[in-house]
Protein backbone atom coordinates (compact mmCIF):
# COMPACT_ATOMS: atom_id res chain seq x y z
CA UNK A 1 0.00 0.00 0.00
CA UNK A 2 0.96 3.49 -0.80
CA UNK A 3 2.92 5.10 2.21
CA UNK A 4 1.62 8.61 2.80
CA UNK A 5 4.67 9.91 4.17
CA UNK A 6 5.85 10.69 1.10
CA UNK A 7 5.13 12.28 -2.32
CA UNK A 8 4.47 9.15 -4.53
CA UNK A 9 6.83 8.34 -7.51
CA UNK A 10 4.72 7.79 -10.91
CA UNK A 11 6.40 6.48 -13.38
CA UNK A 12 5.07 6.03 -17.10
CA UNK A 13 6.38 3.52 -19.18
CA UNK A 14 6.69 4.44 -22.63
CA UNK A 15 6.07 8.32 -21.99
CA UNK A 16 7.32 9.00 -25.48
CA UNK A 17 4.45 8.12 -26.86
CA UNK A 18 2.01 10.53 -29.23
CA UNK A 19 0.49 12.95 -27.17
CA UNK A 20 -1.69 10.50 -24.70
CA UNK A 21 1.55 10.54 -22.21
CA UNK A 22 1.50 14.06 -21.78
CA UNK A 23 -1.77 14.25 -21.35
CA UNK A 24 -1.90 12.12 -18.64
CA UNK A 25 1.19 14.22 -17.08
CA UNK A 26 -1.57 16.89 -17.33
CA UNK A 27 -4.10 14.58 -15.32
CA UNK A 28 -1.63 13.69 -12.66
CA UNK A 29 -0.16 17.72 -11.86
CA UNK A 30 -4.22 18.81 -11.98
CA UNK A 31 -4.81 16.81 -8.67
CA UNK A 32 -3.48 19.44 -6.12
CA UNK A 33 -2.25 16.21 -3.74
CA UNK A 34 -0.05 14.90 -6.81
CA UNK A 35 1.89 18.30 -7.55
CA UNK A 36 4.83 17.43 -5.24
CA UNK A 37 5.18 14.14 -6.90
CA UNK A 38 8.32 12.43 -8.51
CA UNK A 39 7.22 12.01 -12.83
CA UNK A 40 9.50 9.33 -13.98
CA UNK A 41 9.28 9.62 -17.55
CA UNK A 42 10.68 6.09 -19.24
CA UNK A 43 10.92 5.52 -22.82
CA UNK A 44 13.69 3.36 -24.98
CA UNK A 45 13.46 6.11 -27.09
CA UNK A 46 15.72 8.89 -25.64
CA UNK A 47 14.37 11.55 -28.05
CA UNK A 48 11.02 10.84 -27.95
CA UNK A 49 11.41 10.71 -23.85
CA UNK A 50 12.78 14.29 -23.96
CA UNK A 51 9.89 15.89 -25.91
CA UNK A 52 7.37 14.43 -23.15
CA UNK A 53 9.54 15.66 -20.45
CA UNK A 54 10.65 19.10 -21.67
CA UNK A 55 6.42 19.18 -22.32
CA UNK A 56 5.95 18.51 -19.01
CA UNK A 57 8.97 20.84 -17.23
CA UNK A 58 7.39 23.81 -19.25
CA UNK A 59 3.83 23.03 -17.71
CA UNK A 60 4.80 22.48 -14.54
CA UNK A 61 7.11 25.69 -14.41
CA UNK A 62 4.00 27.83 -16.08
CA UNK A 63 1.65 26.72 -13.14
CA UNK A 64 4.44 26.95 -10.51
CA UNK A 65 4.42 23.14 -9.56
CA UNK A 66 7.18 21.55 -7.82
CA UNK A 67 6.56 18.78 -9.30
CA UNK A 68 9.58 16.84 -10.09
CA UNK A 69 10.05 15.22 -13.68
CA UNK A 70 12.83 12.81 -14.23
CA UNK A 71 13.09 11.24 -18.10
CA UNK A 72 15.47 8.03 -18.48
CA UNK A 73 15.93 5.24 -20.78
CA UNK A 74 16.64 2.73 -18.51
CA UNK A 75 13.72 0.70 -16.88
CA UNK A 76 15.52 -0.23 -13.96
CA UNK A 77 15.71 3.46 -12.80
CA UNK A 78 12.26 3.98 -13.34
CA UNK A 79 10.77 1.29 -11.23
CA UNK A 80 12.72 1.29 -8.52
CA UNK A 81 10.77 2.49 -5.51
CA UNK A 82 7.85 3.66 -7.58
CA UNK A 83 4.42 3.89 -6.06
CA UNK A 84 2.46 3.65 -9.52
CA UNK A 85 3.13 2.46 -12.52
CA UNK A 86 1.60 2.93 -15.69
CA UNK A 87 2.10 1.32 -18.60
CA UNK A 88 1.49 3.07 -22.12
CA UNK A 89 3.39 1.48 -25.52
CA UNK A 90 2.83 0.06 -28.44
CA UNK A 91 5.89 -2.50 -29.02
CA UNK A 92 7.40 -2.53 -32.86
CA UNK A 93 5.57 1.01 -33.65
CA UNK A 94 3.91 2.07 -37.06
CA UNK A 95 5.63 -0.57 -38.82
CA UNK A 96 4.43 -3.77 -36.77
CA UNK A 97 1.06 -2.10 -37.12
CA UNK A 98 1.15 -1.91 -40.61
CA UNK A 99 1.13 -5.55 -40.66
CA UNK A 100 -1.44 -6.41 -38.54
CA UNK A 101 -3.88 -4.43 -40.19
CA UNK A 102 -2.35 -5.34 -44.25
CA UNK A 103 -2.01 -8.87 -44.01
CA UNK A 104 -5.01 -9.65 -42.98
CA UNK A 105 -7.18 -7.34 -45.42
CA UNK A 106 -4.94 -9.58 -48.27
CA UNK A 107 -6.88 -12.57 -46.53
CA UNK A 108 -10.25 -10.44 -46.68
CA UNK A 109 -10.26 -9.48 -42.86
CA UNK A 110 -10.91 -5.85 -42.38
CA UNK A 111 -9.68 -4.51 -39.47
CA UNK A 112 -10.90 -0.72 -38.67
CA UNK A 113 -8.40 -0.59 -35.77
CA UNK A 114 -6.91 -4.08 -35.03
CA UNK A 115 -4.99 -3.50 -32.07
CA UNK A 116 -7.75 -5.24 -29.24
CA UNK A 117 -8.97 -8.54 -31.43
CA UNK A 118 -8.70 -10.25 -33.90
CA UNK A 119 -5.41 -11.26 -35.68
CA UNK A 120 -3.50 -7.54 -35.56
CA UNK A 121 -4.98 -7.80 -31.52
CA UNK A 122 -3.65 -11.32 -30.87
CA UNK A 123 -0.11 -10.22 -32.54
CA UNK A 124 -0.17 -6.79 -31.45
CA UNK A 125 0.02 -8.54 -27.70
CA UNK A 126 2.34 -10.87 -28.44
CA UNK A 127 4.99 -9.10 -29.39
CA UNK A 128 4.54 -6.96 -26.07
CA UNK A 129 5.26 -9.99 -24.14
CA UNK A 130 9.20 -10.03 -23.76
CA UNK A 131 8.65 -6.34 -22.03
CA UNK A 132 5.85 -7.13 -19.83
CA UNK A 133 8.13 -10.16 -18.77
CA UNK A 134 10.94 -7.82 -18.32
CA UNK A 135 8.85 -5.22 -16.52
CA UNK A 136 6.97 -7.87 -14.53
CA UNK A 137 10.89 -9.33 -13.22
CA UNK A 138 12.19 -6.16 -12.48
CA UNK A 139 8.87 -4.90 -10.70
CA UNK A 140 8.84 -8.08 -8.41
CA UNK A 141 11.84 -6.82 -7.20
CA UNK A 142 12.13 -3.06 -7.38
CA UNK A 143 8.40 -2.25 -6.51
CA UNK A 144 6.73 -5.23 -5.76
CA UNK A 145 3.72 -3.24 -4.30
CA UNK A 146 3.32 -1.09 -6.76
CA UNK A 147 -0.20 -0.31 -8.12
CA UNK A 148 -0.30 -0.80 -12.19
CA UNK A 149 -2.26 1.25 -14.29
CA UNK A 150 -2.27 -0.61 -17.53
CA UNK A 151 -2.96 1.69 -20.77
CA UNK A 152 -1.88 -0.75 -23.72
CA UNK A 153 -3.90 -2.49 -26.14
CA UNK A 154 -5.27 -5.11 -26.37
CA UNK A 155 -6.44 -4.35 -23.13
CA UNK A 156 -8.18 -7.52 -21.63
CA UNK A 157 -4.73 -9.49 -22.72
CA UNK A 158 -1.99 -7.37 -21.67
CA UNK A 159 -4.11 -6.19 -18.62
CA UNK A 160 -4.45 -10.47 -17.80
CA UNK A 161 -1.16 -11.06 -18.25
CA UNK A 162 0.69 -8.87 -16.25
CA UNK A 163 -1.98 -9.77 -13.39
CA UNK A 164 -0.60 -13.95 -13.82
CA UNK A 165 2.92 -12.40 -13.99
CA UNK A 166 1.77 -11.60 -10.12
CA UNK A 167 1.77 -7.13 -10.65
CA UNK A 168 -1.34 -5.82 -9.26
CA UNK A 169 -2.61 -4.04 -12.35
CA UNK A 170 -6.32 -2.13 -13.31
CA UNK A 171 -6.44 -1.88 -17.04
CA UNK A 172 -7.90 1.42 -18.19
CA UNK A 173 -10.06 2.71 -21.00
CA UNK A 174 -12.24 5.39 -22.05
CA UNK A 175 -14.80 3.71 -23.73
CA UNK A 176 -17.04 3.51 -20.81
CA UNK A 177 -16.53 7.53 -20.58
CA UNK A 178 -17.27 7.97 -23.71
CA UNK A 179 -20.34 6.18 -24.51
CA UNK A 180 -22.06 7.27 -21.58
CA UNK A 181 -21.70 11.23 -22.22
CA UNK A 182 -22.52 10.57 -26.84
CA UNK A 183 -25.79 8.89 -25.05
CA UNK A 184 -26.46 11.77 -22.65
CA UNK A 185 -25.60 14.36 -26.07
CA UNK A 186 -27.83 12.28 -27.95
CA UNK A 187 -30.53 12.59 -25.25
CA UNK A 188 -29.81 15.98 -24.57
CA UNK A 189 -29.40 15.37 -20.16
CA UNK A 190 -26.96 17.00 -18.57
CA UNK A 191 -24.21 13.91 -18.04
CA UNK A 192 -23.56 14.91 -14.20
CA UNK A 193 -27.53 13.66 -13.74
CA UNK A 194 -26.76 10.46 -15.33
CA UNK A 195 -26.72 7.25 -13.20
CA UNK A 196 -25.72 3.70 -15.19
CA UNK A 197 -24.25 0.69 -14.66
CA UNK A 198 -22.25 -0.56 -17.31
CA UNK A 199 -19.87 -4.58 -17.19
CA UNK A 200 -18.60 -7.07 -19.69
CA UNK A 201 -15.37 -6.76 -21.19
CA UNK A 202 -12.77 -3.98 -22.36
CA UNK A 203 -14.81 -2.56 -25.84
CA UNK A 204 -17.22 -5.03 -25.35
CA UNK A 205 -19.20 -3.92 -21.83
CA UNK A 206 -23.14 -3.17 -21.70
CA UNK A 207 -24.94 -0.56 -20.49
CA UNK A 208 -26.86 -2.49 -18.00
CA UNK A 209 -29.06 0.11 -16.33
CA UNK A 210 -29.37 3.77 -17.97
CA UNK A 211 -31.83 6.03 -15.91
CA UNK A 212 -32.16 9.88 -15.05
CA UNK A 213 -33.77 9.92 -11.70
CA UNK A 214 -36.44 8.09 -11.19
CA UNK A 215 -36.41 7.08 -15.42
CA UNK A 216 -35.66 4.31 -17.03
CA UNK A 217 -34.00 5.76 -20.46
CA UNK A 218 -33.64 2.95 -22.42
CA UNK A 219 -36.95 2.96 -24.01
CA UNK A 220 -36.07 6.60 -25.01
CA UNK A 221 -32.83 5.54 -26.12
CA UNK A 222 -34.10 2.84 -28.34
CA UNK A 223 -36.08 4.94 -29.81
CA UNK A 224 -33.85 7.35 -30.74
CA UNK A 225 -31.34 5.81 -31.84
CA UNK A 226 -33.18 3.38 -34.10
CA UNK A 227 -34.62 6.54 -35.96
CA UNK A 228 -31.21 8.11 -35.86
CA UNK A 229 -29.35 5.28 -37.08
CA UNK A 230 -30.25 2.88 -39.60
CA UNK A 231 -28.82 0.45 -42.02
CA UNK A 232 -28.50 1.60 -45.26
CA UNK A 233 -28.45 5.37 -44.29
CA UNK A 234 -26.13 7.65 -45.85
CA UNK A 235 -23.45 9.25 -44.04
CA UNK A 236 -23.81 12.60 -42.36
CA UNK A 237 -21.50 15.50 -42.42
CA UNK A 238 -19.36 14.72 -39.66
CA UNK A 239 -16.21 16.12 -37.83
CA UNK A 240 -13.22 13.89 -38.40
CA UNK A 241 -12.24 12.19 -35.70
CA UNK A 242 -8.45 12.41 -34.75
CA UNK A 243 -7.84 9.78 -32.34
CA UNK A 244 -7.56 10.64 -28.95
CA UNK A 245 -10.55 10.27 -26.77
CA UNK A 246 -9.32 11.69 -23.67
CA UNK A 247 -11.43 14.72 -23.71
CA UNK A 248 -15.45 14.94 -23.19
CA UNK A 249 -16.18 14.85 -26.73
CA UNK A 250 -18.74 18.23 -27.63
CA UNK A 251 -20.48 17.07 -30.68
CA UNK A 252 -21.01 13.55 -32.53
CA UNK A 253 -17.81 13.09 -35.10
CA UNK A 254 -17.51 10.26 -37.86
CA UNK A 255 -15.78 7.97 -34.85
CA UNK A 256 -18.82 8.12 -32.07
CA UNK A 257 -22.25 9.23 -32.42
CA UNK A 258 -22.06 9.87 -36.09
CA UNK A 259 -22.22 6.46 -37.92
CA UNK A 260 -23.96 4.19 -35.32
CA UNK A 261 -25.79 1.66 -36.97
CA UNK A 262 -23.82 -1.43 -35.76
CA UNK A 263 -24.23 -0.50 -31.90
CA UNK A 264 -28.12 0.15 -32.46
CA UNK A 265 -28.62 -3.34 -34.49
CA UNK A 266 -26.82 -5.03 -31.41
CA UNK A 267 -29.05 -3.38 -29.22
CA UNK A 268 -31.86 -3.98 -30.96
CA UNK A 269 -31.01 -7.74 -31.46
CA UNK A 270 -29.81 -8.35 -27.62
CA UNK A 271 -31.47 -5.95 -25.54
CA UNK A 272 -28.25 -3.81 -24.41
CA UNK A 273 -26.02 -1.09 -25.65
CA UNK A 274 -22.65 -1.70 -26.31
CA UNK A 275 -19.66 0.77 -24.73
CA UNK A 276 -17.61 0.98 -28.12
CA UNK A 277 -17.62 2.80 -31.25
CA UNK A 278 -19.13 1.44 -34.10
CA UNK A 279 -16.57 0.77 -35.96
CA UNK A 280 -14.83 -1.07 -33.56
CA UNK A 281 -17.82 -3.07 -32.00
CA UNK A 282 -18.12 -4.28 -35.91
CA UNK A 283 -14.44 -6.29 -35.10
CA UNK A 284 -15.96 -8.18 -32.49
CA UNK A 285 -18.54 -9.82 -33.96
CA UNK A 286 -19.96 -11.75 -37.24
CA UNK A 287 -22.37 -9.88 -38.56
CA UNK A 288 -21.18 -6.21 -40.10
CA UNK A 289 -18.02 -6.94 -42.03
CA UNK A 290 -18.57 -10.25 -44.56
CA UNK A 291 -18.42 -7.99 -47.99
CA UNK A 292 -17.67 -4.50 -48.96
CA UNK A 293 -21.48 -3.66 -49.34
CA UNK A 294 -22.47 -4.99 -46.00
CA UNK A 295 -19.68 -2.81 -44.34
CA UNK A 296 -20.55 0.29 -46.40
CA UNK A 297 -24.64 -0.17 -45.32
CA UNK A 298 -23.67 0.01 -41.50
CA UNK A 299 -20.65 2.06 -41.64
CA UNK A 300 -21.45 4.72 -44.69
CA UNK A 301 -18.01 6.33 -43.41
CA UNK A 302 -14.84 4.79 -42.68
CA UNK A 303 -12.81 5.84 -39.71
CA UNK A 304 -9.31 3.85 -39.92
CA UNK A 305 -6.96 4.25 -36.81
CA UNK A 306 -4.09 3.13 -38.61
CA UNK A 307 -4.36 5.83 -41.12
CA UNK A 308 -4.79 8.35 -37.90
CA UNK A 309 -1.61 7.02 -36.40
CA UNK A 310 0.57 7.36 -40.06
CA UNK A 311 -0.47 11.06 -40.28
CA UNK A 312 0.10 12.06 -36.56
CA UNK A 313 2.05 15.24 -36.20
CA UNK A 314 3.86 14.33 -32.51
CA UNK A 315 5.40 17.62 -32.15
CA UNK A 316 2.40 19.55 -33.31
CA UNK A 317 -0.10 17.59 -30.71
CA UNK A 318 2.15 18.27 -27.86
CA UNK A 319 2.75 21.64 -28.49
CA UNK A 320 -1.39 22.27 -28.78
CA UNK A 321 -2.15 20.19 -25.48
CA UNK A 322 0.49 21.90 -23.64
CA UNK A 323 -1.08 25.41 -24.24
CA UNK A 324 -4.45 24.32 -23.53
CA UNK A 325 -3.33 22.70 -20.27
CA UNK A 326 -1.05 25.87 -19.37
CA UNK A 327 -4.50 27.46 -20.00
CA UNK A 328 -6.79 25.38 -18.35
CA UNK A 329 -5.51 22.68 -16.07
CA UNK A 330 -8.22 20.32 -15.89
CA UNK A 331 -8.17 16.67 -15.89
CA UNK A 332 -9.61 14.56 -18.70
CA UNK A 333 -12.11 12.20 -18.86
CA UNK A 334 -9.39 9.38 -18.33
CA UNK A 335 -9.41 7.92 -15.03
CA UNK A 336 -5.88 7.53 -14.53
CA UNK A 337 -5.17 10.28 -12.22
CA UNK A 338 -8.01 9.74 -10.34
CA UNK A 339 -6.89 6.45 -9.55
CA UNK A 340 -3.94 7.58 -7.96
CA UNK A 341 -5.63 10.62 -6.18
CA UNK A 342 -7.76 8.43 -4.73
CA UNK A 343 -5.23 5.68 -3.21
CA UNK A 344 -3.09 9.24 -2.51
CA UNK A 345 -5.75 10.80 -0.53
CA UNK A 346 -7.91 8.12 0.86
CA UNK A 347 -11.25 10.27 -0.67
CA UNK A 348 -13.39 7.21 -2.83
CA UNK A 349 -13.80 8.09 -6.53
CA UNK A 350 -15.31 5.06 -8.87
CA UNK A 351 -13.83 4.18 -11.87
CA UNK A 352 -14.75 0.70 -14.79
CA UNK A 353 -11.30 -0.56 -14.82
CA UNK A 354 -10.43 -4.06 -16.41
CA UNK A 355 -9.57 -7.20 -13.79
CA UNK A 356 -9.30 -10.48 -13.23
CA UNK A 357 -12.89 -12.16 -13.35
CA UNK A 358 -12.56 -13.36 -9.24
CA UNK A 359 -16.69 -13.93 -9.32
CA UNK A 360 -17.04 -11.00 -10.44
CA UNK A 361 -19.11 -11.83 -13.53
CA UNK A 362 -20.58 -15.18 -12.65
CA UNK A 363 -21.52 -16.62 -15.84
CA UNK A 364 -18.00 -15.34 -17.67
CA UNK A 365 -15.18 -17.48 -17.08
CA UNK A 366 -12.90 -17.07 -14.43
CA UNK A 367 -9.58 -16.95 -16.15
CA UNK A 368 -11.04 -13.78 -18.17
CA UNK A 369 -10.44 -10.21 -17.76
CA UNK A 370 -13.68 -8.32 -16.94
CA UNK A 371 -14.51 -4.53 -17.00
CA UNK A 372 -16.47 -3.34 -14.21
CA UNK A 373 -16.94 -0.75 -11.64
CA UNK A 374 -14.00 -0.41 -9.12
CA UNK A 375 -14.23 1.49 -6.09
CA UNK A 376 -10.74 3.54 -4.85
CA UNK A 377 -9.68 4.77 -2.11
CA UNK A 378 -6.78 4.55 0.33
CA UNK A 379 -7.66 0.76 0.35
CA UNK A 380 -6.39 0.46 -3.38
CA UNK A 381 -8.56 -0.69 -6.05
CA UNK A 382 -11.93 -2.79 -4.91
CA UNK A 383 -13.50 -4.35 -8.13
CA UNK A 384 -17.50 -4.39 -7.30
CA UNK A 385 -18.97 -7.68 -8.10
CA UNK A 386 -21.76 -7.75 -10.69
CA UNK A 387 -23.34 -10.86 -10.77
CA UNK A 388 -24.56 -12.94 -13.68
CA UNK A 389 -25.05 -10.66 -17.09
CA UNK A 390 -28.27 -11.00 -19.08
CA UNK A 391 -27.29 -14.55 -20.88
CA UNK A 392 -26.75 -13.35 -24.50
CA UNK A 393 -24.67 -10.50 -23.43
CA UNK A 394 -22.24 -13.22 -21.67
CA UNK A 395 -22.18 -15.49 -24.69
CA UNK A 396 -21.23 -12.54 -26.83
CA UNK A 397 -18.37 -12.08 -24.49
CA UNK A 398 -17.21 -15.17 -24.34
CA UNK A 399 -16.80 -15.42 -28.23
CA UNK A 400 -14.01 -12.80 -27.16
CA UNK A 401 -12.79 -14.28 -24.10
CA UNK A 402 -11.72 -17.70 -25.94
CA UNK A 403 -9.40 -15.87 -28.12
CA UNK A 404 -7.82 -13.53 -25.46
CA UNK A 405 -7.55 -16.45 -22.97
CA UNK A 406 -5.91 -18.70 -25.61
CA UNK A 407 -3.62 -15.82 -26.47
CA UNK A 408 -2.14 -15.54 -22.91
CA UNK A 409 -1.83 -19.26 -22.74
CA UNK A 410 0.32 -19.27 -25.53
CA UNK A 411 1.88 -16.49 -23.99
CA UNK A 412 2.89 -17.77 -20.61
CA UNK A 413 3.31 -21.23 -21.58
CA UNK A 414 5.16 -20.94 -25.35
CA UNK A 415 2.25 -23.21 -27.07
CA UNK A 416 2.58 -21.66 -30.78
CA UNK A 417 -0.27 -23.61 -31.84
CA UNK A 418 -2.23 -21.49 -29.15
CA UNK A 419 -1.87 -18.93 -31.17
CA UNK A 420 -2.96 -20.26 -34.17
CA UNK A 421 -6.63 -21.19 -31.88
CA UNK A 422 -6.57 -17.54 -30.58
CA UNK A 423 -7.22 -16.53 -34.59
CA UNK A 424 -8.46 -19.38 -35.42
CA UNK A 425 -11.67 -18.85 -32.97
CA UNK A 426 -12.09 -14.51 -33.70
CA UNK A 427 -15.49 -14.58 -34.56
CA UNK A 428 -14.98 -11.77 -37.41
CA UNK A 429 -11.99 -14.22 -38.88
CA UNK A 430 -13.78 -17.33 -38.48
CA UNK A 431 -17.06 -16.14 -40.41
CA UNK A 432 -14.54 -15.13 -43.00
CA UNK A 433 -12.16 -17.53 -43.76
CA UNK A 434 -11.13 -21.20 -43.88
CA UNK A 435 -9.08 -23.13 -41.33
CA UNK A 436 -6.34 -23.22 -44.11
CA UNK A 437 -6.74 -19.32 -44.94
CA UNK A 438 -6.20 -18.81 -41.11
CA UNK A 439 -3.15 -21.22 -40.89
CA UNK A 440 -1.66 -19.52 -43.83
CA UNK A 441 -2.60 -15.89 -42.31
CA UNK A 442 -1.33 -16.51 -38.80
CA UNK A 443 2.22 -17.63 -40.38
CA UNK A 444 2.26 -14.61 -42.18
CA UNK A 445 2.00 -12.84 -39.37
CA UNK A 446 4.58 -15.10 -37.77
CA UNK A 447 7.24 -14.25 -40.19
CA UNK A 448 6.31 -10.26 -40.23
CA UNK A 449 6.76 -10.15 -36.91
CA UNK A 450 9.34 -12.81 -35.52
CA UNK A 451 12.37 -10.41 -34.49
CA UNK A 452 9.82 -9.36 -32.20
CA UNK A 453 8.38 -12.21 -30.41
CA UNK A 454 8.66 -14.38 -27.37
CA UNK A 455 11.61 -16.75 -28.38
CA UNK A 456 9.44 -19.95 -27.36
CA UNK A 457 6.98 -18.96 -29.84
CA UNK A 458 8.94 -18.57 -33.25
CA UNK A 459 10.45 -22.00 -32.46
CA UNK A 460 8.95 -24.64 -34.93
Amino acid sequence: MYPTTRPPKITIIGAGGFVFPFRLIGDLVSFPALQSSTLCLMDLDAERVSRTATAARALVAHHGLDTTIIETTDRREALTDADFVIVTFQVGGIESYRHDVEIPRRYGVDQTVGDTVGPGGVFRFLRSVPAYEGIAADALELCPDAQFINYANPMAMATGFLNAKGLSTIGLCHSVQGTTRMLARTLDIPYGELTYVCAGINHQAWILSFEHGQEDLYPRLRETMSALHQRGRAAADLTDDDGDHSEAAAASSNYEGGNEQVRTALMNSFGYFQTESSHHASEYVPYFRKDAKTVLEYIPERWDYYEICVAHDVTGDIEQQLEKLKANLEPSVEYGASIINAVVTGVPTVVYGNVPNSGLISNLPSDACVEVPCLIDGKGVQPVAIGALPPQLAALNRTNINLQTLAVEAALTGTREHVFHAVAVDPLTSALLTLEDIRSMTEELFEAHHDLLPPALTAR
